[in-house]
């Protein structure tokens, strides 16, 4: 059975920069968001449900989802957002574990799952190891401002949105600090790695 390793982090906080340190190694990566954007293309069963749910008004002009218009739709509305992840969450846990057992088809010792929401979607009862990609409030804003050319107030909107960081960070089993630069960032990295690949002959 392979290592199970559950990747997670806030917005910006340097989450996709770790899981292509993963990558680096040779460790497969399993992308739960990158399956989600699949799961609710033109056609699936999560497009019409979702569709359903708020019209035309998410839809770009080629009848795709526009997930940034979504994203703003759910900013503030909770109730709407819990909609989402019940419609989407359980397609992406399936795909998951089925790219899982191919992998552990071929005696794979680590794969990463590479999940935004590892917590609030209770997807961490499906890994052996969490791992929180963490950096500081004032980083976050610094990056999501010059990210996403918005304000510092609404950059801060964009995190409360959000579970926690410290809360996440006592959630998690190791963290990798990305609060200062990439070498420092390589370093904590593999630390976790280290302990990680100790774990597996225990």
């Amino acid at each position: 059975m392979a290592k199970l390793i559950g990747l997670t982090g806030g917005i910006a906080t340097g989450k996709s920069t770790v899981s292509e340190m993963f990558r680096s190694e040779g460790i497969p990566v399993i992308d739960a968001d990158e399956i989600a954007k699949e799961e609710i293309k033109k056609g699936k069963d999560a497009y019409k449900e979702i569709h359903a749910l708020f019209g035309d008004e998410i839809l770009a002009t080629d009848g795709e989802i526009n997930r940034n218009k979504l994203a703003r739709k759910l900013f503030f509305d909770i109730a709407a957002r819990k909609k989402i992840n019940e419609i989407v969450h359980p397609r992406v846990k399936r795909i998951v574990m089925n790219e899982v057992k191919h992998l552990e088809d071929y005696d794979t010792p680590i794969i990463v799952l590479d999940v935004p929401l590892l917590f609030e979607t209770d997807f961490h009862k499906l890994v052996d190891i969490s791992v929180l990609v963490y950096a500081r409030r004032k980083d976050q804003i610094e990056r999501i401002v010059a990210r996403e050319n918005i304000d510092e107030d609404y950059a801060r909107k964009k995190i409360r949105a959000q579970m926690p960081i410290t809360k996440k960070r006592e959630l998690a089993d190791y963290v990798i600090d990305n609060s200062k630069n990439i070498i420092e960032t390589r370093k904590s990295y593999q630390r976790v790695l280290k302990k990680i690949r100790r774990s597996l002959d225990t």
